[in-house]
């Protein structure tokens, strides 16, 4: 970058930053003040990220209201809803917003440069120029207001970030959160919740709330984030030209964004307690969250951040963690989780005890304490240690986070330090010195030195206690409501009339549209921005003596991704919930020639992981009909020079023993606790799944196998572990025996030619060592016994179970204040076929039908839509006040898409908006699984020839 064309910025910082392959610069607009950190490199997923320190001081949920309101209109760009309106018609491939605790971010993402731009445009419009300062409206619609459609009736409030955050404190684990942060900064703007209690949103006014975007929505006091193959000049030049030029420093001290506090450390432990809901058949013992928490430093440091990681794996994640074995060993909870926190000012590490009883709560703390005392005397395990080095080292040299960016996670990642300290910016973007130097501290005492100094000798720390109380949502409902009524009885009858008025033309506001000449003002692709060329499969089906291997032939950097898939049609329909448990099971305890836990350090210090998973695949069955094809599997990620011993560990994982009767109930007790975490955190996923298995013997499946079919065995299990677990453990030895044969082994293999041609050896040795399959079902062997009774041919198909599919119309009750509401059915039942439209018309469902009467008028946090290839189709709601209106809201679907109309240009949106969500960058992983999925989904009989089934 030539710094002579740019007069407008000061270079602070240039360096190349080798780590994340990237030149870096920090810069400062000299005008306004704006702080900019490039990231230069060859990456065409692009990243925009404009950030703002924002610091509440109450837990009104300001910088979460704001967060939503600027997003709803602007100067440039008038339309209500120019967020939705990019996610309609947009090439992103990330589009979002997120308050923090102390900051809040806009990031963009997109591999077209004409769409990069008109992202970048938008954003900075909306943040720098909001309508908000024109129209109340955008405050009560996503903030809070007062609903009074008649005099008759009683009031409510409504507004979507209320109502997102009711959801929010109705999760245990969000409660918890938010509690531990608040019990160790009292005195600084973690004491509060940036994301707004519900009890305290409706304190905020709309003028503090202007007043809030005044202070913190100033350039000055931005971070401004650029990443990937672009030409940065340009950008810069553009950016200072439409928008910082027009901002100077503010002079007036009251403008001033302050530092952040640092919390005063404690003299002794802070004891908290709070309650949180539970149902009326919920049991209150062994119910409770015990967290005990410490403050770690005064600032970021990213050496003693990524030390404290590790420590954090080695006491309390790792199987047979010293720490959590400590605390389950002596009755403490089932359930034992760590957390390191570095997204602060002051980081902090908790340790938690789920399932817990509030009368342990000291035995809570001296279990800890005594247990890392021992270990600062006898020392920690070294391989716990070397394992959890190595494990966030190829991680972070991977850099594969799945569908974000990972431009994205490097600016976030970013903000924990620049956001505290100016000249710290690259401080996270730089780790591979330091995880080369925490090796050589392994063979010292600096592990210990560090439990001794900021877990055993530290005072700022804290107890919180979440214990459950029956009644607590219906006693807070009737709180509410009598406040309601209490202050709806002080109102006059002009005042009353007023709130009527003022229901109604937030109503009329959410109900009428943006007009054509508002709309057209947002810039847009055309459909010849859309590039032709869908991204290929790659499959190359491949014969080893026999083995039938599927490769991915994709760049990886090196890195294998391998998957050991074992056939599991032997499994019949009533046996498929053990097929879970089989695979949180396996690696998880005792085999041949390990302990648990040091297989699994083992494992982490040689490779990337390896795990058991379930694989499903839906395969077609006929003209209209799809089973369902599943295997159980090992999956490695390992460089290349790895793989033998990557096949050794897989071999050795399928040697894993059920006799050890107290760790296999820690499992089912863990397992548990997840899924409760996991049914509760994502309740649209769970209504959808279970809605589905009505229909569908591929959904019925995967409620087996991890929903709430899985739960409720898996609840059951935990609960009566005693009388069950000899039936349990035989269950799975069956499962071992009839799945882990050569005849049952198909490989799928992600890599080069090069990592291709160093599997092929230790492949083969790992395949002639598996036993050959049982020629005749045995009594004992129950899933064997099933194969010949319930599996069919169709079509040539895969052998398939026959499930008992029959609809429920089920409802599930939660201790929760909102709800989520599905609606699912199958097109190809009612004779239709699969087309591209589809997803077009699911992007005209979620972002215009759906939003508009879900999220916008009824103040749900979300809604989605979804229609496979599969004929499988839903409707479901997010974090939703309503059950009866959004039922009727599914229920007129059909009437809104035989009156819908719209012309060429709306048209192209919903297009552009359907192949954005097709044509995302893949990770080398991704890139195997989407090939995997199109193998069996697209030709299943040319894939059974080469010996996939």
């Amino acid at each position: 970058m030539n710094m002579e064309l740019l007069p407008q910025y000061e270079l602070l910082q240039h360096e190349w930053i080798g780590d994340v392959h990237s030149d870096g610069y920090l810069l400062r607009h000299k005008k306004s003040g704006a702080r900019v950190l490039v990231l230069q490199n060859d990456d065409e997923n692009k990243v925009f990220d404009i950030a703002f320190k924002t610091l509440p001081t109450n837990s009104t949920g300001v910088p979460h209201i704001m967060e939503h309101s600027v997003l709803c209109g602007s100067r440039k760009f008038p339309m209500k809803d120019p967020f939705v309106e990019l996610v309609k018609g947009s090439l992103n491939t990330f589009l979002n917003a997120m308050t923090y605790p102390d900051k809040t971010v806009y990031p963009i993402a997109s591999c077209n440069d004409k769409d990069f731009c008109n992202l970048m445009d938008v954003y900075l419009d909306a943040v720098f120029y909001p309508n908000i300062y024109c129209n109340e409206q955008i405050f009560r619609q996503e903030g809070w207001s007062y609903q009074l459609e008649d005099t008759a009736d009683e009031i409510e409030i409504n507004g979507v970030v209320y109502n997102e955050m009711k959801g929010a404190y109705s999760s245990p684990e969000d409660v918890l959160e938010r509690e531990i942060m608040n019990s160790l900064f009292p005195d600084t703007v973690y004491g509060v919740d940036s994301g707004g209690n519900p009890q305290n949103i409706p304190e905020l006014t709309y003028e503090d709330y202007l007043a809030f975007h005044k202070k913190y929505y100033h350039p000055s006091n931005s971070y401004i984030y650029f990443y990937g193959n672009m030409d940065i000049e340009e950008r810069l030049l553009w950016l200072d030209r439409e928008y910082l030029s027009a901002f100077d420093q503010p002079s007036d001290a009251a403008c001033e964004v302050p530092t952040i506090a640092l919390q005063k450390p404690f003299e002794e432990l802070r004891r908290v307690r709070r309650s949180y809901p539970i149902s009326e058949d919920d049991e209150l013992e062994n119910n409770t969250y015990l967290s005990w928490n410490a403050v770690i430093g005064t600032e970021p440091e990213v050496e003693l951040s990524i030390a404290f990681v590790v420590l954090e794996y080695a006491l309390l994640s790792a199987p047979g963690a010293k720490l959590k074995q400590a605390l389950l060993d002596a009755g403490i909870g089932n359930d034992i989780m760590g957390d390191y926190e570095s997204g602060l000012y002051q980081p902090y590490m908790g340790i938690i005890a789920k399932n817990a009883n509030e009368a342990d709560a000291e035995r809570f703390l001296t279990v800890i304490r005594e247990t890392l005392e021992k270990i600062v005397k006898e020392g920690i395990d070294k391989k716990a240690l070397y394992a959890g080095i190595n494990s966030m080292e190829f991680k972070f040299r991977e850099a594969d986070y799945g569908s974000a960016p990972k431009g994205l996670i490097y600016g976030l990642d970013a903000f924990d330090s620049w956001l505290y300290d100016d000249d710290a910016a690259f401080s996270y973007l730089k780790q591979l010195d330091v995880y080369a130097a925490l090796r050589e501290r392994v063979e010292t005492s600096y592990f210990e030195d560090l439990i001794q100094k900021y877990l055993l000798d530290n005072t700022h720390a804290s107890l919180v206690t979440l214990a459950p109380e029956r009644g607590l949502t219906a006693k807070t409902d009737a709180a509410l409501r009598e406040k309601l009524q209490a202050y709806k009885a002080t109102l006059s009858e002009a005042q009353i009339e007023e709130m009527i008025a003022a229901t109604g033309r937030l109503r009329e506001f959410q109900e009428t549209p943006s007009t054509p000449e508002e709309l057209k003002k947002l810039p847009m692709l055309t459909r010849a921005d859309i590039g032709k060329k869908a991204a290929p499969f790659e499959n190359t089906e491949l014969d080893w003596d026999g083995l039938k291997v599927l490769h991915h032939d994709v760049f990886t950097n090196g890195i294998s991704y391998l998957d050991l898939l074992f056939d599991a049609d032997a499994v019949s329909a009533d046996d498929l919930g053990y097929l879970g448990i089989l695979k949180a099971v396996l690696g998880m305890v005792d085999t041949e020639h390990f302990t648990y836990s040091d297989l699994n350090n083992d494992i982490n210090m040689n490779t990337g992981g390896i795990s058991a998973g379930i694989s499903v695949f839906p395969v077609p069955a006929g003209k209209k009909d799809t089973t369902v094809k599943a295997f159980m599997g090992i999956r490695s990620r390992v460089l290349y020079e790895k793989l033998p011993y990557a096949l050794e560990m897989s071999k050795e994982i399928l040697t894993s023993r059920f006799d050890d009767d107290k760790r296999l109930y820690e499992i089912i007790a863990k397992l548990e606790s997840r899924l409760s975490m996991q049914l509760a955190s994502a309740g649209h996923q769970a209504a959808v799944g279970r809605a589905l298995s009505y229909l569908s013997e591929f959904s019925a499946f995967n409620d087996a196998v991890t929903g709430i079919a899985f739960y409720d065995l898996v609840a059951d299990l935990e609960k009566h572990f005693e009388e069950k677990k000899e039936a349990l453990k035989e269950k799975l030895r069956a499962l071992c025996e009839v799945l882990f044969t050569r005849e049952n082994l198909f490989v799928s293999v992600a890599s080069d030619q090069e990592g291709l041609e160093l599997l092929r050896n230790p492949l083969l040795a790992f395949a002639r060592s598996l036993p050959a399959a049982i020629a005749e079902a045995e009594g004992k062997n129950i899933a064997c016994e099933v194969k010949a009774e319930t599996t069919c041919q169709k079509d040539g198909a895969p052998s398939c179970r026959r499930f008992h599919l029959e609809k429920r119309n089920e409802g599930f009750t939660t201790p929760g204040q909102i709800q989520y509401v599905a609606r699912v059915g199958n097109f190809k039942d009612a004779g239709f076929t699969y087309t591209g439209t589809l997803q077009i018309l699911k992007v005209l469902m979620s972002y215009e039908y759906l939003w508009v009467n879900i999220r916008v008028k009824g103040g749900a946090y979300g809604c989605m839509c979804s229609f496979s290839r599969r004929g499988d189709a839903y409707f479901v709601s997010y974090r939703d006040p309503h059950l009866g209106g959004t039922n009727e809201v599914f229920e007129n679907v059909p009437a809104y898409l035989r009156e819908f109309d719209a012309d060429e240009r709306e048209m192209t949106k919903y297009v552009i908006g359907a192949i954005s969500e097709l044509d995302t960058p893949l990770t080398p992983a991704m890139k195997g699984s989407r090939s995997l999925n199109a193998y069996f989904f697209t030709d299943y009989r040319r894939g059974r020839a080469a010996g996939a089934g």
